[in-house]
């Protein structure tokens, strides 16, 4: 059959073609992650196709995630299509192979509406070579005449993704194994209408860790979860990159820029990868590691600005826990946690001791000695008085525990540090009493461990 549709295009050409159909999960994005890299790697173009052609199923809040999804992600692409908009096209290409016999009327349709079109199959073996798992060969003569439109004006999906690949010039089909199925029936098709065959290069599956597929009907993690959980893009893409894929060494963070110039095809596995939501994390928090002081901060001020937490998380009590921050959050929505088990509590406007302080700031391993409330009473009075010295623009956690340090370590540092501490949090966990006190600011701090000094002193 004479040629008919020319590939104008040079170079690399590769798609992504989402159904708007439920949100974007990390199957999905994975697929979109590859191609990216790839077509990157190669000085190529990425394509977005809209596989919008299910009326029904597809919803335009869907096709609005997919896109804020590949927007957060900063994965750039070159064109977006809607399948949808391609109808006529498609029914063009069906009623030529009508005509020139690829295609025949067969039986009525099941909504009684018009006759399928079924292919006429050559029953032919078909072999491509996949750029992961090498020839692949199908018996086609078992398809049959499949299916490829439910009326002469309702083109199937087969037909219609090998009529816009070959329209849009795509060198590379990039996608899940489950798509290998598809393949010697897309091929076939592709031989009957006289375009060429993109390479292929099918991806293991991405599992969930009770070894089923995920997908967006198994409620799989989206993208836009995520971010509202605070992940970082750059963790996301790279943690995903390596679902599947191993660069030559045995790094696993890298920048975009490194996954990039790493990617390669030939280094994709072709066993099934199991998503774990504790990598996940762990390398969300090795890419806050990499964050300046200044672009961390504004990365949690985003998140807290979004969730407000229960008790604010601001000005110089932001600035004074962020490098404690910086030691265990590994993803924002960590900081609701704290905030839940009540760690920022010390920070509430209406602070007030327990009932039971009295016993409680005292040094645990103290509590027995006659005259252990009247020491650490003592404690708490010199701790104010040494702490009052200190000038307003000097009390940083790193001041404050300057001007404390060497009385602790001449009374003993939980008989001097547990007391401090409890007194400004009122718990027996808490952050250290340093950090609490820069937060609090020096006039808090101070009427604190008055108040305390005087509930720890024996009647």
């Amino acid at each position: 059959m004479k040629r008919t549709m020319q590939n104008t295009h040079h170079g690399v050409r590769v798609r992504f073609p989402p159904s708007p159909t439920g949100a974007m999960h990390l199957g999905n994005i994975r697929t979109a992650i590859f191609n990216h890299l790839f077509a990157q790697r190669h000085g190529g173009a990425l394509i977005v196709r809209i596989e919008d052609t299910d009326a029904a199923r597809s919803k335009k809040e869907y096709e609005e995630d997919i896109l804020a999804s590949l927007a957060w992600l900063n994965i750039p692409y070159d064109e977006l299509h809607r399948q949808s908009a391609r109808a006529a096209r498609h029914q063009e290409c069906l009623e030529r192979m009508i005509q020139e016999g690829h295609a025949y009327l067969a039986e009525e349709n099941q909504e009684g509406t018009g006759r399928v079109v079924r292919f006429k199959n050559p029953k032919k073996t078909v072999t491509f070579h996949d750029l992961i798992r090498g020839a692949i060969s199908f018996e086609t003569a078992e398809l049959g005449d499949f299916v490829i439109a439910r009326a002469p004006d309702r083109p199937l999906y087969h037909l219609a993704v090998v009529v816009d690949d070959a329209d849009m010039a795509i060198t590379h089909i990039i996608r899940g194994e489950d798509h290998i199925s598809n393949t010697p029936r897309q091929i076939l098709l592709q031989e009957a209408l006289g375009v060429a065959t993109p390479q292929y290069a099918h991806l293991p599956l991405v599992l969930a860790q009770d070894k089923t597929k995920l997908s967006k009907r198994s409620g799989a993690l989206s993208i836009a979860a995520l971010r509202d959980r605070g992940y970082l893009p750059d963790a996301v893409i790279n943690y995903l990159a390596l679902l599947g894929w191993h660069p030559e060494d045995d790094r696993e963070i890298f920048s975009r820029e490194e996954l990039v110039a790493a990617f390669d095809l030939s280094r994709v596995q072709t066993g099934a990868a199991t998503f774990d939501p504790k990598k996940l994390r762990w390398v969300n928090k090795q890419h806050l590691a990499r964050l300046s002081d200044e672009a961390y901060a504004a990365h949690l001020r985003a998140y807290l600005d979004a969730h407000p937490l229960p008790v604010p998380l601001e000005g110089r009590a932001f600035a004074a826990l962020l490098p404690l921050l910086r030691e265990r959050v590994e993803v924002c929505e960590d900081m609701a946690a704290m905030a839940e088990e009540g760690e920022f509590d010390f920070l509430r406007e209406d602070f007030s001791l327990p009932e039971a302080a009295a016993e409680a700031l005292v040094f645990p391993k103290k509590r027995d000695e006659k005259d252990a409330r009247e020491e650490t009473a003592r404690h708490l009075e010199e701790a104010a008085r040494l702490l009052d010295a200190l000038p307003e623009e000097a009390f940083t956690a790193e001041g404050v525990k300057n001007a404390l340090w060497p009385y602790a370590e001449q009374e003993g540092r939980g008989e001097v540090l547990w007391p401090v501490r409890y007194a400004l949090s009122g718990r027996d966990r808490s952050f250290d009493p340093f950090s609490m006190a820069a937060a609090l600011g020096k006039e808090e701090t101070l009427a604190r461990l008055r108040r305390a000094a005087a509930c720890a002193a024996p009647a």
